[in-house]
């Protein structure tokens, strides 16, 4: 029905799949991608090396499974990068369906590893940690759901999203997961934002962000030390904020030199939360702003792309993964600066974590497929059409 009002463009008779991918494809934002892995690789062999040690296991133990875990991100974003938004939509709620069964069973079957968060399902050789897949479809089944209610005679869809909004919020701040928390509601408000919210509603809604984030300083100590921390004038030298400042100020323009730095020999999360305090000191400012470049390139240009995108569904989903992504990495290096309190939130397809890079791989394969060049013509192909006739 959309293309007989609105026309279209002609699709290759016969091309095969792959062909149309690469012609379709944002090959800048996915070179950007592939650029930060090996980035992260880079820089695994610079922080993980002391921790092997420590454990007792090989050196380039840790490389060694970003490398694997990685591999499996990249196949992960390739194929999804390949299937048709309505494809990604029921795999979605599918997985929402799975992974909220997962975080409803996380206080009774999870673990902490010792952190003071149950965020992880141990399975011996490998541990998963369900909110790090929660996120794309998260976003996914949200946007379908704001979408579905722009529809004439369609469900309640932004006021279903919201009562399940707020219900994956609590179960993620029950962990604690503040960070995460923050981050989905975060990514839901965009798209609530984008799909025509009023002003007065998300204003309310701040309002209650910051009274349940005052509700979560009175009640829970692991927070209240985090925002202690953070709020605090001194640092610590011997915490890893203070082990992480210092290493980013020894860095400076170029860097102390390659395998010379020493804040990996300091910090037990070097090579997760507190990777860019390892890129700053060994290779300087330098990589840190080819890093952050790369995550800008990514979303800029997938925004860009979607403001052409006349399908709600894929405007709503690819905004929200597209900031969702961006936020996280700001996060992540806004905490080893100090501009924001400690969220143990990794850097999307830099940091070391199995379930981090494949989750990663999948969220990003989500955006290149929303953000491919549809062949039904783009919404300024209509405005124009619209203006000659």
């Amino acid at each position: 029905m959309t293309e007989m009002v609105y026309g279209s463009v002609p699709m290759r008779a016969g091309e095969p799949v792959l062909p149309r991918w690469w012609r379709t494809i944002d090959k800048w934002s996915m070179s950007a991608i592939l650029l930060l892995f090996a980035v992260g690789l880079l820089l695994g062999f610079a922080a993980s090396p002391p921790l092997a040690t420590r454990n007792g296991l090989d050196p380039f133990y840790y490389v060694q499974r970003q490398a694997f875990f990685g591999g499996m991100a990249i196949v992960a974003m390739l194929f999804t990068s390949m299937l048709s938004p309505v494809m990604i939509r029921r795999l979605s709620v599918l997985g929402f369906l799975a992974v909220f069964a997962a975080l409803v069973a996380l206080p009774v079957l999870g673990t902490d590893f010792g952190k003071g968060a149950v965020r992880w399902f141990s399975l011996g050789f490998v541990s998963v940690q369900p909110s790090e897949f929660l996120k794309p479809v998260f976003v996914v089944s949200m946007a379908w759901m704001m979408a579905a209610g722009q529809e004439v005679g369609g469900p309640p869809g932004k006021r279903l999203s919201f009562l399940i909004t707020g219900a994956i919020v609590g179960l993620l701040a029950y962990q604690p997961d503040f960070g995460q928390a923050a981050l989905v509601l975060f990514g839901w408000a965009v798209m609530y934002f984008v799909a025509g919210a009023p002003f007065v509603l998300l204003t309310v809604l701040a309002l209650l962000t910051t009274g349940g984030g005052m509700f979560a300083y009175n009640n829970s100590e692991h927070f209240a030390r985090r925002i202690d921390g953070f709020l605090s004038p001194d640092v610590d030298p011997r915490t890893q904020l203070g082990y992480a400042a210092n290493a980013i100020q020894e860095g400076g323009f170029f860097g102390v030199g390659v395998g010379e730095g020493q804040v990996k020999w300091s910090l037990p999360d070097a090579h997760t939360d507190f990777i860019i305090a390892v890129a700053a000191e060994e290779y300087g400012l330098i990589l840190v702003l080819l890093i952050i470049a790369l995550y800008a390139l990514v979303v800029v240009r997938s925004l860009f792309r979607l403001m052409r995108e006349r399908d709600p569904f894929i405007r709503l989903a690819g905004t929200g993964l597209a900031c969702i992504f961006g936020v996280q990495a700001m996060i992540n290096m806004g905490v080893a600066v100090r501009l924001l309190p400690a969220k143990g939130m990794t850097l999307p397809f830099v940091s070391y974590g199995g379930s981090s890079l494949i989750a990663g791989g999948i969220l990003v394969g989500m955006l290149l497929a929303m953000t491919r060049t549809r062949p039904q013509g783009e919404i300024g192909d209509i405005l124009l059409r619209r203006g000659r006739g």
